[in-house]
């Protein structure tokens, strides 16, 4: 299944724009800017991952929301 018919493994219907590469629950890789966002606001960021859009969405998110002084990596194919 291709990324672009994809849909969020928490909501299920936003698209995807962050693959965590590294998930404590493999159910859960796909989020879409929606659920990202309320990960980092919750104080749970995704630490290694993927953007899907070829735009840094979610870095932004980080940049943005990301109060924690950590480091995140972003995974390369």
């Amino acid at each position: 299944m291709g990324a672009h018919r994809r849909k969020c493994d928490w909501c299920g219907s936003g698209t995807p724009i962050v693959r965590d590469m590294d998930p404590l629950n493999a159910s859960f890789q796909y989020w879409c800017e929606e659920c990202a966002r309320a990960l980092i606001i919750k104080g749970d960021p995704i630490e290694t991952y993927r953007e899907l859009e070829g735009e840094p969405i979610y870095g932004r998110l980080l940049d943005e929301h990301c109060t924690l002084k950590r480091f995140y990596s972003f995974a390369t194919a």
